[in-house]
């Protein structure tokens, strides 16, 4: 089944529902987007002649056009390859050629710096900028009568991981991946209605924009902020305008937004969902938010590998205060997915005991097909159907899955595994921190040794002392950092996670001058 299917499906069952708002203002209803959505895919398909399966780029910042565009290439039979529109041109260069787009699609103000960025050897055939007159005269192409038939496994949604250890590997995502996603969301996410609204605060490139699928489905309406993104005080007054308001966040984004609510006494009841992921939330975080703006939060675990569906901590389980282990479960990403198996290996993939670290691997529908031209990649990361996230956590007996790290983020010490979250959560039991991150340092006696590089709060104080002690209260003594350095800000890329590897590069080079 293709995904523009979804769309179709609603447009002819609410064909006057409000499907997109730009801020307050309305800009379609579902019959217009579906009908804009076919003739894009006219041109697309008889004007520029694109078959099946040709990948599509889109390097676009949040706005109006986006949905449309991501819903005119499937009705296509063609492939999306959404581009972070953070990334540099170079970058989104690079994703371009080694997607193979035979189109792309960019907003005016990244369409400049992509242009200095040769792309006339390679085979685009055509590049369109919404908001200009050849948009514009794209959409007055003749629609495609009917969505182009797509099977099961054909290729949707080509999605580029960050590439934080070298160039981004293409993930292939098919329409049955994403729609296994989607029933996903509605088993173990949230229910959606169609007086419910979703925000795109965090980029459409991303998760945010895979949860319009469950929305398109119930007609619901989609709201792109007048800012194209995060702003507290801009979302606080567009969930009090559209009331039952859901959106994807990051944990830095959650931790921003509570903040502003907590501090202005800001009305949130127009929010109804506030799902999170994408890195680590801390309990102290979760306690808060929960405190300030009460039951509206739930967790997914989830890779570009395995679309927001690997595991999900709902929101009873959040608020279920009475449960004797619920310390432990805020402390958890959850349960796992219904479309999907979750389990803890060892280096030989075999399943440990509860409680014990290992691999979390994954198994399932939403699972991708592979790695775009890279066979090598793909076998290592898919042994016998189970994904390996390279994310290190244990499963309590109930199969609440808790993270520790990255694999490649934990510290070995002594012979000793150090798990960098661990140590950060209990720094932050310190009023006074605001956000911390542990690295392993190298050591010539001990392989590695802890630092953690923290940030306070405005107006408050804390010394190595303090959070020595604190420490000591609470972890083994040979877990505790042997160097506390405060910064003002932490390094973080275009998804708000902190970038422990600049903090090791960091580390490395004052290793090197000293040494020198």
């Amino acid at each position: 089944m293709n995904l523009a299917q979804l769309l179709v499906r609603t447009a002819r069952i609410f064909p006057e529902a409000p499907a997109i708002f730009f801020g307050r203002r309305l800009v379609c209803n579902y019959r217009e987007l579906a009908e804009r959505a076919a003739r894009i895919a006219g041109h697309l398909r008889n004007t520029l002649k694109l078959s099946p399966g040709d990948r599509v780029a889109v390097f676009m910042t949040n706005n109006p056009e986006y949905l449309e565009v991501l819903y005119g290439i499937w009705y296509a039979g063609l492939a999306a390859v959404p581009i972070n529109a953070k990334l540099h041109a170079r970058e989104a260069e690079f994703i371009v050629r080694d997607s193979g787009a035979t189109a792309l699609f960019v907003s005016s103000d990244l369409a400049a710096g992509l242009m200095n960025v040769s792309v006339e050897d390679s085979i685009l055939r055509a590049v369109f900028i919404p908001g200009n007159s050849s948009y514009e005269s794209l959409l007055r192409t003749e629609p495609i009568a009917q969505a182009e038939p797509s099977e099961p496994d054909d290729l949707a949604w080509l999605f580029y991981t960050s590439g934080t250890t070298g160039r981004p590997k293409g993930v292939m995502q098919s329409h049955f991946n994403l729609l296994a996603m989607t029933m996903c969301y509605f088993t173990d996410v949230d229910q959606v209605r169609q007086d419910d609204a979703i925000v795109y605060a965090a980029p459409m490139s991303h998760g945010a924009g895979l949860y319009n699928f469950p929305h398109v489905l119930m007609g619901a309406r989609h709201v792109i902020p007048d800012s194209g993104g995060f702003d507290p005080e801009e979302l606080v007054a567009l969930a009090a305008h559209h009331r039952n308001v859901s959106m994807f966040a990051a944990p830095t984004m959650v931790k921003r937004l509570v903040e502003h609510v907590d501090a202005v006494h800001a009305d949130a009841t127009g929010f109804k969902t506030i799902v999170y992921g994408g890195g680590p939330m801390y309990v102290e975080d979760i306690r808060l938010a929960l405190a300030v703006m009460g039951n509206r939060f739930a967790q997914i675990y989830g890779q570009g590998e395995s679309p927001m569906t690997i595991t999900a901590l709902s929101k009873a389980h959040l608020t279920a205060l009475d449960h004797p282990r619920h310390a432990e479960r805020l402390a958890s990403v959850g349960i796992a997915q219904s479309l999907v198996e979750v389990r803890v290996a060892d280096e030989y993939g075999n399943t440990l005991p509860p409680d014990t670290v290992g691999e979390v691997m994954v198994k399932g529908t939403p699972v991708m097909k592979g790695y775009w031209n890279n066979p090598e990649a793909t076998a290592q990361a898919i042994r016998d159907g189970w994904l390996l996230t390279g994310d290190m956590g244990s499963m309590d007996a109930d199969g609440f899955l808790t993270l520790r790290d990255r694999s490649k983020d934990v510290i070995i010490s002594g012979g000793s595994n150090i798990y960098p979250r661990e140590v950060e959560e209990v720094l932050l039991l310190d009023p006074a921190v605001h956000e911390v991150s542990v690295v392993g340092r190298p050591d010539p006696e001990w392989g590695e040794v802890v630092v953690a590089f923290v940030s306070i709060h405005a107006g408050k104080q804390t010394s190595a002392q303090a959070l020595d002690a604190l420490c000591l209260e609470h972890i083994a003594r040979f877990k505790r950092p042997k160097e506390y350095r405060f910064v003002d800000t932490l390094p973080k890329n275009n998804y708000g996670k902190v970038l422990k590897t600049a903090l090791r590069k960091q580390l490395m080079e004052e290793e090197h001058e000293q040494t020198a």
